[in-house]
């Protein structure tokens, strides 16, 4: 009789465990999904335009080069307006405050901030290069994507010939 009653305290065992394995499997589910709105994803222009429209309360990062002859000064003095390009989609991006020091036209930057309901991405921060080699790694992840990649580099290579 007793050896009964040890294999039904085994198996009374094994259920508790995987009572407790599968709550904390569940819980770490529900953790995840609740997350998975809050979290800021890196997007590039393709990605944004093909995802749109995308939800204004949704904070994202975009990423990509700054056009050249896109940045302008809007009228109210504060605003500053520029376009961000993969060199294959390019999103209209508005910023408010003052731009990195290294911010220029036809360098890589990531910029975080939410989607308008008009396709402006109204950026509340704007993070530029910190040197002549950096890239940030989604935007040339995008740029090789695009095969754009191995222009900046024969670029970058003829500059330190020069």
């Amino acid at each position: 009789m007793s050896l009964s009653r040890a294999k039904a305290r085994k198996r009374q065992r094994m259920y508790m465990i995987g009572a407790v394995l599968l709550a904390v499997a569940g819980a770490a589910a529900l953790l995840l999904t609740a997350f998975e709105d809050s979290v800021v994803f890196f997007f590039s222009p393709t990605e944004i335009v093909e995802k749109s429209p995308i939800d204004p309360d949704q904070r994202l990062r975009i990423g990509g080069l700054v056009v050249e002859g896109s940045v302008a000064k809007l009228a109210d003095g504060q605003t500053i307006a520029f376009v961000v390009t993969d060199m294959a989609e390019s999103v209209s991006v508005s910023f408010q405050g003052i731009l990195p020091d290294l911010f220029r036209e036809g360098q890589g930057i990531v910029a975080e901030g939410h989607m308008s309901n008009d396709g402006t991405f109204i950026a509340s921060e704007v993070l530029a290069k910190h040197d002549e080699n950096y890239m940030p790694p989604e935007v040339a992840e995008s740029l090789k994507k695009s095969g754009y990649w191995e222009e900046i580099e024969a670029k970058n290579a003829e500059q330190m010939r020069n």
